[in-house]
C-alpha cells in the first residue's frame, strides 16, 4: 500500500513539472518577436569633411548628431537599430588604411536611447570617406530575421575609396535576395555626390534626398525609420504604352515605372459603373534638371475624350513632383441577361515635361511611381466629368447665363438712353 501511494505521488509530481515547464515563461511571453522585428542601421559619414559650417550656422557633423538624438527619442518601439560610422577613427594620409576605416558604433538590436546618445557624442570629423566598405559592413549588420531591413547612408560627399565602387557594392547587395533597401541622404551635395547617392538607392529600391538643413534631415531619417518599423507595400514594375491601344491593364496598386524626358505614357485601368477612380503620379528627378517642369495625369476614354486630369508644375526646389485625379463612373444597368454592368475603360496618360542639359543621360528614364484605386463612388456622383468640367459645371453654366442676361439688359438700357437723347 505504501509503495502504491509513493509510486502515485511520483508520478503526480512528475507531471506537475512537466506542465510547468511548458508552460511560456512572463519574461518570454512579454518579450517581442526578434526573428521578425524590422531592423535599421545608422550609417553616417564621419569624414573630415563634415567639419564645414554650413548647416543654420553649425558643423556638418553637429547638424547630424542634433538630428539623431532627436530620432532616437522617437524610435517605434520594437524597431531593432544599429550605428555604423565610416571616416571615424582614422586620421592618416594611408589611404589603404583610410578606405577600411568603417565600425558599427552601436549594434543592431533593442535601443538604448541614453547609451546609443553617448556613443554618437563621441563622434568628430576624422578621416576618409569608404561608402563602399560601410555598406557591406551594414548589409552584415543586419543579417539574420525576416522583418524588413534598412540601411540610411547619411554623407556630405562621394566615395574616395575607388575603384570598390559603392553603386556596385548596392548591386551586389541587391542581388543577394535578401531584400534590403539602402536609402541616402546627401548633405548639400555637389552634382557627383548626388548622382552617386542616387545610384546606390535606386539599385535597391531606396530614395535619395538632398539635405541642406537641420530640421530636414531630422525629418527624413525620422520618416524612414518609422517606415521600416510599418513598410510600405512594395512597387509592382510595370511598362507603360505610347498609346492607350497597347497600354498595360492595372489593377488597384502601387507600380513603378520609368519615364525620358518630355515623355508620354499609357495604362489602363477597368471602372465599372457605381465606381470612382483614384489616381496619383509621382516623378523623381534623379538627376540635374532644368527648373521649370511639370507632370500631367490625364484620364480619357479609348476614344480619346478627355474626361479629367491631374497637373502639377515645379520649379527645381523639389526632387518629386505629383498629381492626382478623381473620376467617378455614374451608375448604370445591366443589359438584358447579364448579371452586372460591364466595366468601362479609362485611358491613364502620365506625361511629364522635365528637359536637362545636354552633358545629362536621359537613359534611363526617370522613376514613375502610379498609385491607382478603384472604390465604391460617391451617392451624388454625376457625369459631369464627360465635360470636362468637373463637379463645378452648374456654376460655369450660372455664370454664363447670368453675364449673357447682364449683357442684354446693359444694351437695351444704352439703346433706350440714345433714343431718349436723340427725341429731345
Amino acid at each position: 500500500m505504501i509503495t502504491r501511494k509513493r509510486l502515485a505521488a511520483g508520478v503526480c509530481g512528475l507531471l506537475a513539472a512537466m506542465a510547468v515547464a511548458l508552460l511560456p515563461t512572463p519574461a518570454s511571453a512579454g518579450e517581442p518577436d526578434t526573428k521578425t522585428a524590422p531592423k535599421v542601421e545608422l550609417t553616417l559619414d564621419v569624414s573630415g569633411s563634415m567639419r564645414a559650417r554650413d548647416i543654420d550656422g553649425q558643423s556638418r557633423m553637429s547638424a547630424a548628431k542634433q538630428a539623431f538624438n532627436e530620432v532616437l527619442d522617437a524610435v517605434p518601439d520594437g524597431v531593432q537599430l544599429g550605428i555604423r560610422t565610416l571616416g571615424a577613427d582614422y586620421r592618416g594620409e594611408d589611404r589603404k588604411t583610410g578606405c577600411k576605416d568603417t565600425r558599427q558604433l552601436y549594434p543592431v538590436g533593442p535601443l538604448d536611447r541614453t547609451e546609443a546618445k553617448t556613443a554618437v557624442a563621441t563622434l568628430s570629423p576624422t578621416g576618409w570617406t569608404p561608402i563602399g566598405p560601410a555598406l557591406l559592413g551594414a548589409a552584415h549588420d543586419l543579417k539574420g530575421g525576416e522583418g524588413s531591413r534598412r540601411i540610411v547612408l547619411i554623407t556630405d560627399g562621394e566615395d574616395t575609396c575607388a575603384p570598390l565602387d559603392p553603386c556596385q557594392v548596392a548591386r551586389d547587395i541587391a542581388a543577394q535576395g535578401i531584400h534590403l533597401t539602402v536609402d541616402t541622404l546627401g548633405l548639400l551635395p555637389d552634382a557627383k555626390t548626388r548622382k552617386q547617392l542616387s545610384c546606390i538607392a535606386e539599385a535597391t529600391g531606396g530614395t535619395y534626398t538632398s539635405v541642406q538643413h537641420t530640421k530636414q534631415l531630422r525629418d527624413r531619417v525620422h520618416q524612414l525609420v518609422e517606415r521600416t518599423a510599418d513598410p510600405v507595400v512594395t512597387p509592382v514594375a510595370t511598362q507603360g504604352a505610347q498609346s492607350c491601344a497597347g497600354a498595360p491593364k492595372l489593377k488597384p496598386g502601387l507600380y513603378s515605372d520609368r519615364e525620358k524626358f518630355a515623355e508620354h505614357r499609357w495604362y489602363q485601368v477597368d471602372v465599372r459603373p457605381g465606381q470612382e477612380l483614384r489616381a496619383s503620379v509621382s516623378v523623381a528627378a534623379d538627376r540635374t534638371v532644368n527648373n521649370d517642369y511639370g507632370v500631367l495625369l490625364r484620364a480619357s476614354t479609348e476614344h480619346g475624350r478627355e474626361l479629367v486630369r491631374g497637373a502639377e508644375a515645379g520649379d527645381g526646389r523639389t526632387d518629386v513632383i505629383s498629381s492626382g485625379l478623381r473620376y467617378p463612373e455614374p451608375p448604370a444597368d445591366a443589359p438584358d441577361g447579364a448579371d452586372e454592368p460591364p466595366a468601362k475603360t479609362v485611358c491613364l496618360q502620365v506625361s511629364n515635361s522635365f528637359s536637362a542639359p545636354p552633358s545629362v543621360k536621359t537613359e534611363p528614364g526617370m522613376p514613375v511611381e502610379l498609385a491607382i484605386d478603384v472604390v465604391d463612388g460617391p451617392s451624388d456622383a454625376s457625369d459631369a466629368a464627360f465635360l470636362g468640367l468637373g463637379h463645378g459645371w452648374w456654376l460655369l453654366i450660372t455664370l454664363a447665363l447670368t453675364g449673357l442676361v447682364a449683357g442684354l439688359v446693359w444694351g437695351w438700357i444704352s439703346r433706350w438712353r440714345v433714343s431718349v437723347w436723340r427725341t429731345n
